[in-house]
């Protein structure tokens, strides 16, 4: 009886420990899933070099342009894109899912006639957490100097096919692997006439209820000497925005006083994207604290405006002579967006940061939900969050805290602190800090970290 007692008054204790004791016992994961270094070399230089070579001989891939014909125009283009997709599927034993998303435009400044936007989606179901989504886009529209030119050629190599090849050439890489959450390879059309492709897919997640964990876009990933004279094929940009399109007024005060201007969840994906660089040999990536490039706009911007993360994935170095221009000779310098501007090893590795980024979240359990933060007048700092169903996350292992100064641009520190939904720091002062939640699966693969409250929310489960 007395053994009997002594047990139940040590579950007890257990049950009501502070959860940073509870969390001291339990044994971290590996620091990174590590077929994620695998995939960080997967993508290959020859086959984006055979996929651009190939849209690029399509002419012009004008969304006004013909749709008829088979080696010319937008329609020949996407035709062949949706080829290629099942192609892949195929060699997958049928794991993606085509679908075409399609719409008609009029009226418009850049479309005046009824035109019909096709884009095309290629869709690998998650086996345990399929209404997640992780989605990477490239565009497949070109253009000359005169938007409204849907005749002249208009060879669009690195605006955008390369976005396009290296998307092709993820689902390649991905589909020989499962997760748990659905990938999107989504080759959108209608970019440079208004970002039409984009805003039907992203209206069409919206109807569908996709829980939208990141949107990684990519518009021009291949060219590394820019107009600047600089040369460099080892960095990459990702371009992300701060307070979420959709914020409220009641949210907008809220972040007043607790923060989080710097903390939207497309700037917390720029970080996780930022971090898994490290998987792609000879790679860094410049965080951009920018929707887009100044005044300008990408396929990104329909998902934030519906408040979903996104992000732009691009070069480093551009050069403004290739890109919208009429294919000519000036003054001794030559204009147009030809593939003789690509540099293809380094377009397989922004294909491999995507790849690497879309495999590390697919793989993590989704993102803390509810997170929660308190401290105020105390030397403590008291983090909640809830914890997804079973079923969704079969290999969540637990999570890490993280923090960092509030002028840092990358968390600094962090602990791991086991499988519970509270933890608390001590001796960490809230108001010197921000501070984050991110889950952990077994393998090691980790969600991006989540900023408490609706301005770092990725949403609910």
């Amino acid at each position: 009886m007395r053994q009997a007692t002594l047990l139940l008054a040590a579950m007890v204790a257990a049950a009501t420990w502070p959860a940073s004791a509870r969390a001291a016992d339990d044994a971290p994961p590996p620091a990174a899933n590590p077929a994620l270094d695998t995939i960080g070399t997967a993508p290959s230089a020859e086959r984006i070099e055979a996929d651009i070579r190939k849209l690029v001989s399509f002419g012009t891939r004008h969304t006004l342009s013909d749709t008829s014909s088979d080696t010319r125009g937008i329609g020949a283009a996407r035709r062949w894109i949706r080829a290629e997709f099942e192609r892949i599927s195929r060699q997958c034993g049928g794991c993606l899912e085509i679908r075409d998303v399609r719409g008609v435009v009029s009226g418009e400044p850049r479309i005046p006639d009824a035109t019909e936007v096709v884009s095309i989606l290629a869709i690998q179901r998650g086996t345990h957490d399929p209404g997640r989504y992780v989605v990477m886009s490239g565009d497949i529209d070109s253009r000359v100097s005169d938007v409204m030119d849907a005749t002249s050629d208009s060879p669009g190599a690195n605006d955008n096919a390369s976005g396009i090849a290296g998307t092709l050439e993820a689902a390649r890489v991905l589909t020989r692997h499962r997760f748990p959450a659905t990938i999107v390879y989504a080759a959108l059309s209608g970019e440079e006439q208004g970002l039409f492709g984009g805003r039907m897919v992203a209206e069409l997640a919206q109807r569908e209820g996709w829980r939208i964990e990141a949107v990684l876009n990519n518009d021009m990933i291949g060219n590394i000497a820019g107009i600047n004279g600089v040369v460099d094929n080892s960095t990459a940009r990702v371009f992300s925005e701060g307070t979420r399109a959709t914020e409220t007024g009641r949210e907008a005060t809220a972040r007043r006083y607790t923060g989080g201007e710097v903390d939207s969840p497309s700037r917390n994906l720029a970080r996780y994207i930022a971090r898994m660089a490290r998987h792609v040999p000879n790679l860094e990536v410049m965080m951009v604290y920018r929707l887009d490039r100044f005044g300008r706009g990408g396929h990104h911007r329909p998902f934030s405006d519906l408040g979903y993360p996104a992000v732009r994935v691009m070069e480093t170095n551009e050069h403004y002579d290739r890109q919208h221009q009429d294919l000519r000779s000036e003054g001794g310098r030559v204009y147009g967006d030809t593939i003789d501007g690509v540099d293809f090893d380094y377009a397989a590795k922004l294909t491999a940061l995507n790849a690497v980024s879309l495999a590390g979240m697919a793989w993590a359990p989704p993102p803390p939900a509810d997170v929660a933060i308190e401290g105020a007048v105390s030397a403590d700092t008291t983090l909640r969050w809830s914890r997804p169903p079973a079923a969704q996350a079969p290999g969540l292992a637990g999570y890490r805290v993280y923090w960092r100064l509030t002028t840092e641009p990358q968390w600094t520190h962090s602990r791991w602190v086991g499988d519970v939904t509270e933890y608390t720091l001590e001796d960490v002062v809230i108001d010197n800090h921000f501070f984050g939640v991110a889950a952990v699966a077994e393998d090691g693969s980790e969600s991006p970290v989540v900023f408490p409250g609706a301005a770092g929310s990725f949403g609910g489960y």
